[in-house]
């Protein structure tokens, strides 16, 4: 079973994820973890276009982890394939527990 910690880390402004996005992809869904560059890997329907896959994003993170938008933010790689994911008001054993888990289940 793969272990995505590697990717989480805390922060003063929350818990960081560190995600690698496929846009324009024909599924949409946690992919899995990239071991050599310690991201999870996202896959979003959304074209890489006036931000419509980091909405997707925000969307896909909030459903995945059963939290509201408004405590999920893009913190940096806004126009990059590589971003970092902030999650406020939430612990880090907490984020990593349910990305495993929900990666166990995409393995």
């Amino acid at each position: 079973m793969e272990d995505c910690s590697a990717a989480i880390s805390l922060s003063e402004s929350g818990v960081l994820i560190a995600i690698e996005v496929q846009p324009g992809a024909r599924h949409e869904g946690l992919v899995g973890f990239n071991e050599w560059r310690q991201r999870l890997q996202i896959a979003v329907r959304a074209p890489p276009q006036d931000g419509k896959a980091n909405s997707s994003i925000l969307d896909l993170f909030s459903e995945l982890l059963e939290l509201p938008v408004s405590r999920i933010k893009i913190s940096s790689g806004h126009t990059s394939r590589k971003k970092t994911m902030t999650i406020s008001e939430s612990s880090l054993e907490e984020i990593v527990e349910k990305i495993n888990e929900l990666l166990h289940e995409v393995s």
